[in-house]
């Protein structure tokens, strides 16, 4: 018996130690690896108006790896469009400067541009909005930094003339049941058709950012997903086809779901107020 209780204590400790090695081996490797540079988002949404004019808009980059501490060169970046784009240069989009430099100064953070076109464009397409996916290439400048490989993916909306924002009288629908936690909502623009309400589903007040944010385009109204007031994992997201402005009237109605272990449809008819 003690010799069995012996072995037991000896692999135990043989498998420690094991699992310590391997665990620095894989700190000592990973400090070895290459930084990446790249876009810091997965996706990305632009809504302008389709005035004739251009667009200069600025998309996150940034460095990160098991080194950046110890870097200390610029680090150039050039980007470019892939083949699952369906905007198409020179009528969705142009790349004046394809490049951007992160320097150690501004924590190697930085913006890479493009510039989005709207001339000839009718509003509302007939179809979806084009997506723009850009993908960095290559770096320059330090020999520990690679691109990265993630792609992030720009939808282009191309906007009418919208004002949505302010108080509207609420009815609300939640699976076919109607509720009335408030009576009133208010909405903020934030952004060239963009927008975000004072409330959500069947809460009065769930703290954090209020509301959903929500777009205007020509009339036709868009959630996309999105975390519950920004904080709870629970997803608000819109019902495709499913909401839309009244022209005449001014009457907005808004389906979206919230999903969590548990889903809910809401449809909520706004009046102006």
């Amino acid at each position: 018996m003690k010799n069995i209780k012996n072995l037991l204590i000896l692999l135990i400790s043989v498998s420690l130690f094991t699992s310590c090695f391997d665990d620095e081996t894989g700190l000592e490797l990973n400090a070895e690896g290459n930084n990446v540079a790249g876009f810091a988002d997965e996706r990305v949404n632009v809504s302008k108006i389709a005035s004739g004019d251009e667009y200069l808009i600025d998309l996150k980059m940034k460095l990160e790896g098991p080194s950046t501490m110890d870097l200390t060169s610029d680090v150039t970046v050039t980007f470019a469009a892939t083949a699952a784009s369906t905007a198409i240069e020179g009528v969705h989009y142009r790349l004046d400067n394809p490049t951007t430099t992160l320097t150690k100064d501004n924590d190697y953070l930085g913006y890479g541009t493009i510039v989005m076109l709207s001339d000839g464009i009718v509003a509302p397409l007939a179809g979806p909005s084009p997506i723009l996916v850009l993908q960095a290439t290559t770096t320059s400048g330090d020999g520990k930094v690679v691109a990265s490989g993630k792609p992030v993916k720009v939808t282009l909306n191309y906007a009418c003339f919208s004002q949505l924002a302010g108080t509207y009288s609420v009815v609300t629908l939640r699976d076919g049941a109607q509720i009335t936690p408030y009576s009133t909502v208010d909405f903020v623009e934030t952004g060239t058709g963009e927008y975000r309400t004072s409330q959500v589903g069947h809460w009065t007040d769930l703290g954090n950012v209020p509301g959903f944010t929500f777009y205007d385009v020509c009339d036709t109204i868009t959630v996309p997903k999105q975390d519950l007031t920004e904080t709870y994992t629970n997803q608000v997201e819109g019902v495709l086809g499913q909401s839309s402005v009244d022209a005449d009237t001014g009457i907005i109605t808004i389906t979206y779901t919230i999903k969590s272990d548990w889903e809910s449809t809401y449809v909520t008819v706004y009046t102006p107020m």
